[in-house]
């Protein structure tokens, strides 16, 4: 039986009593990932601020999994903005610039919870 491995990310808090990443053998789950600053646990007041804390978090859970992000194989954007996603997409691209080497991605506009404007979900396989 594979043990599942609860992954402590600092920063990073749920609302609900779930982890934000967990390890189960050589995949790495998340739940929502929200962009809130990674020493103060607050939402940064540019969403340019809590888009970067996404992508700072995507690195953090890798690390701790014991990968880097190529083994991320998924990411899933929330956005309550379509015109978020540009700023997502300069993120994206710092991160993933091998256009031949990059995850498969999707975006969708909803709504979240109170004071948030961008969410992930991702998915990797170490």
């Amino acid at each position: 039986m594979v043990k599942r491995e609860v992954l402590p990310v600092k920063g990073s808090h749920h609302q609900n009593p779930i982890p934000t990443a967990v390890k189960i053998g050589n995949m790495v789950f998340t739940s929502a990932i929200i962009g809130s600053d990674p020493e103060t646990g607050e939402i940064p007041k540019k969403v340019e601020d809590e888009i970067k804390n996404l992508f700072h978090y995507m690195r953090e859970i890798m690390e701790l999994a014991g990968g880097t992000t190529d083994n991320i194989a998924h990411v899933s954007v929330l956005t309550t903005d379509r015109e978020y996603k540009k700023i997502v997409n300069q993120e994206w691209l710092k991160m993933f610039p091998d256009p031949n080497n990059r995850p498969a991605r999707h975006t969708t506009v909803q709504d979240l919870r109170e004071g948030l404007r961008v969410q992930i979900e991702m998915i990797a396989v170490l």
